[in-house]
């Protein structure tokens, strides 16, 4: 594998680069409640204001930094798909300390599979909105007696009348609360093998005769949420595949979800974030930083993320050279990438000692 960098891309770096410079300092405001950027600090030539959180994304689709290759019909950019580039970008917007693009279930799941095994319909129904964040999805996958073993799944759909009326439930669906649309597996052929007769469906949440029930955890937010179909009733032109086949359309989205959770870059700006809170906060007036038992777990750290990134750049190798067979390469990095955060968040809480035991919206004391 060579990791050299052809001129292209060597220039392609110093574009991205620049950009970084000037929105360097950008940031969310109160991420988790509002959709609302700050840039009165950014030091960028844009001046002193505040965007909403769709610009930002609106502005990094335009300038090629996300959905670089989504057709523009789509909402895209509609540029070439280069693997090196996007992880180019990654890697700049990582080191940088620049927010990331818009994320979720619509965006890094649904939209790559209605790109390949949706109706041009769909896509254009669909895809610009779910990429702008104007649209939010939910998943409708796990139930209460089909979790791991997802193929027994019971939630039912029948097409009568040239609509397809729903009955069942579903259970841990994140976002459900928040969301205007579901993809959602469900069976239309009770009397099939329990892996086939399975169809997936795309159903409004605002459709009458759902009902979304939410989880309270520890936090004493709802997480999770049930969610029930009594009756629902959404058009028949509202099936991803065939009727019957869509066990090989949730495959295919959970092939996406896998590469969504497995970005390097992604961990190195929460290594870097960690970094940055451990020279500012102090113990005793010593930095945590310069205590030797955290920083020599964060050196640990440390190596652990630039191998994850290493053996990333492998997949990638292996993807861009045909008659490769990455998948379970691909599940690995899945499966070490979200070893790998848990082991990252678990020693940021033990650094920030009491502060580590606080909810995001919990008041921090005066320094």
């Amino acid at each position: 594998m060579d990791l050299n960098f052809r001129p292209e891309y060597k220039d392609f770096r110093k574009e991205v680069e620049a950009f970084c410079n000037k929105w360097k300092g950008v940031y969310f405001k109160n991420a988790s409640n509002s959709p609302l950027l700050d840039l009165t600090s950014s030091g960028s030539n844009e001046g002193n204001k505040i965007i909403t959180r769709q610009k930002w994304q609106k502005i990094l689709i335009e300038n090629g930094y996300f959905a670089r290759s989504i057709p523009k019909e789509y909402g895209g950019f509609g540029g070439e798909n280069d693997e090196i580039k996007n992880r180019i970008i990654a890697s700049e917007f990582a080191y940088h300390g620049i927010p990331s693009p818009m994320s979720g279930q619509g965006i890094d799941m649904l939209v790559p599979t209605l790109l390949e095994l949706g109706t041009e319909e769909q896509k254009q129904k669909y895809i610009k909105k779910t990429l702008h964040g104007e649209m939010i999805w939910c998943q409708g996958y796990s139930e209460p007696n089909a979790g791991s073993d997802l193929a027994s799944l019971q939630t039912k759909a029948e097409l009568i009348d040239g609509k397809w009326i729903i009955n069942g439930q579903k259970i841990w669906t994140s976002t459900a609360q928040y969301s205007q649309m579901m993809f959602c597996l469900v069976r239309t052929e009770p009397e099939a093998k329990k892996h086939a007769g399975i169809s997936y469906l795309l159903i409004p949440m605002g459709t009458p005769g759902i009902d979304v029930r939410p989880l309270i955890d520890m936090t004493l937010k709802a997480g999770f949420n049930e969610v029930f179909f009594t009756d629902v009733a959404i058009p028949e032109e509202n099936i991803v595949g065939k009727r019957g086949e869509g066990w090989a359309v949730a495959n295919a989205t959970l092939t996406h979800e896998r590469g969504s959770l497995t970005n390097p870059n992604a961990t190195m700006s929460r290594v870097n974030a960690l970094i940055d809170r451990m020279k500012e906060d102090t113990i005793n007036g010593i930095r945590l930083i310069d205590i030797p038992v955290y920083r020599d777990k964060l050196i640990a750290l440390q190596a652990k993320v630039t191998a994850f990134q290493s053996n990333s750049l492998r997949v990638l190798s292996a993807k861009l050279n045909p008659g490769q067979d990455v998948k379970m390469a691909g599940m690995i990095q899945k499966y070490y990438g979200t070893e790998l955060r848990h082991e990252l968040e678990g020693f940021a809480v033990d650094v920030m000692g009491e502060l580590g035991t606080l909810y995001e919206d919990s008041p921090l004391p005066e320094r």
